[in-house]
């Protein structure tokens, strides 16, 4: 699988397989989600608008913002409220702000408990508003009240004057007094208009003034995110998702080898055929660490990597196969014919595909079947046998393995003749009969058999 794409139909396979550990780890992660929950606590969350009236730059906006995230505003706040232990730091980071469309300052609060979220967050609001106004007040300049108040008055009197002097005009008796009273009354409109724009000049004070506070806060009915659900599912996806993604980088990394290519290149040998070996589910358990019945629990006594056995044909198509094998075997070897059959110990479709050659064989060729430990190989000396043929299974042993088998048989000085490839399949109950019944000596594979299978244990 290490080449393979990885597709859903893999991911599939793992749940099908696996989902008694994957239920196991999930409930771990929802038990570590539930600890974090307990470690901390449930949080509120909610805010507070205030308005800023008039046209504000989004500058402005920005640096309002962080006004009311200051520590003065924060400080006076938590002076105002007095929670014990609660100082202006701790507020501090309990309390944001931002601005939003049309000029509002949004400040929201988080707390324990949903009555101090409302109250924390209405009374930065309210500190944020005195501070602003206070400021507002105290940057303005009081030379320049004082000359914009001189500059009304001396308007006003202006006024009055250009009113006595259209009075006293003769009242529309000719074009000039005509025109000079609508002169007069033009003079009059520019000294208004002039005011005006003078006291709108530096509008940022009366801004600042005209702040407000758009209510009280909502009180929140629910927890800030995220809440304690939120951490129980999202531990438990947590590790089912990291189990997931551990079976499929075991299998990317696994060195097993699957393709017949492969596994005639560690043999250095030809391949002579595949025979199908009809297992039971207990044939495809592994062996593994960890006591049998825990695996057996968990569910890693069945390998999820192997696609599932396809259904298998009748007896006759199946001893079609060893025949076949049989048959190269007496054309490649001259007379008298007697070979030794290695198999990978635990490899128990290889193990049962020995049994049946040697069944098959009929004496010819000659078959002795022994078992071949993978990780301290050891294979009988040459006595009477011509060479060696091994059987295996694909998608169960590495490059590694198999060459320290080949490096055994040349080390007792067998040749390697040939290798067989063990193909699990499923066989019907109707199938399973007759197999049985052609292989008894299998079923106490424990040591030296009769002659008439020649496999040894």
């Amino acid at each position: 699988m290490s080449d393979d794409t990885i597709r859903l139909v893999t991911i599939g396979r793992i749940v099908r397989r696996r989902w008694r550990l994957l239920t196991l780890l999930a409930l771990v992660g929802a038990l570590v989600g539930y600890g974090a929950s307990v470690l901390f606590p449930p949080r509120y969350t909610t805010s507070a608008s205030v308005l800023l009236p008039g046209t504000w730059e989004e500058r402005e906006l920005l640096t309002q913002t962080e006004v009311a995230t200051s520590s003065v505003v924060v400080d006076r706040a938590a002076a105002t409220l007095g929670w014990t232990g609660v100082s202006g730091n701790d507020l501090r980071k309990q309390v944001s702000a931002k601005a939003t469309d049309g000029n509002i300052i949004k400040i929201t609060g988080t707390a324990e408990t949903p009555e101090r979220a409302q109250r924390l967050s209405d009374q930065v609001a309210k500190e944020f508003v005195s501070y602003a106004t206070r400021i507002a007040a105290e940057s303005a300049d009081p030379e320049a009240a004082q000359e914009l108040a001189a500059l009304q008055k001396s308007v006003e009197d202006t006024s009055r004057r250009i009113s006595r002097l259209a009075n006293a005009a003769d009242p529309g008796q000719t074009v000039e007094s005509v025109q000079t009273r609508t002169e007069l009354e033009k003079l009059r409109t520019a000294l208004r208009e002039a005011i005006n724009t003078l006291e709108q000049a530096d509008p940022a004070e009366d801004q600042a003034k005209n702040m407000v506070v758009m209510g009280s806060a909502a009180r929140p009915t629910g927890e800030a995110p995220p809440t304690r659900t939120q951490l129980i599912a999202g531990g438990a996806l947590l590790f089912f998702l990291c189990a997931v993604i551990g079976h499929l980088t075991a299998a990317r990394m696994s060195r097993r080898l699957r393709g017949e290519q492969e596994i005639t290149a560690a043999l250095g040998a030809a391949l002579l055929g595949t025979v199908d070996v009809p297992v039971e589910r207990r044939a495809q358990r592994p062996d593994g660490r960890g006591p049998r019945w825990l695996r057996r629990l968990l569910g890693l006594d069945v390998r999820w990597d192997l696609p599932a056995p396809q259904s298998s044909g009748d007896e006759a198509s199946r001893q079609i196969r060893y025949r076949r094998v049989c048959s190269r075997l007496r054309d490649q070897q001259p007379a008298p014919r007697r070979l030794l059959v290695v198999f990978p110990e635990g490899d128990e479709s290889a193990r049962r595909a020995a049994g049946q050659l040697a069944v098959e064989a009929g004496g010819d060729p000659l078959l002795r079947a022994v078992a071949v430990s993978v990780s301290r190989p050891m294979v009988p000396d040459r006595d009477h046998e011509s060479g060696a043929l091994v059987v295996v299974s694909a998608g169960s042993w590495t490059a590694g393995e198999l060459s320290g088998i080949a490096e055994a048989c040349a080390d007792a000085k067998h040749a390697v003749v040939g290798i067989v490839l063990a193909g699990p399949v499923r066989a019907t109950r109707s199938a399973e009969r007759p197999r049985r019944a052609a292989v008894p000596a299998l079923a106490e594979f424990d040591g030296e058999l009769d002659d008439a299978t020649g496999v040894t244990g």
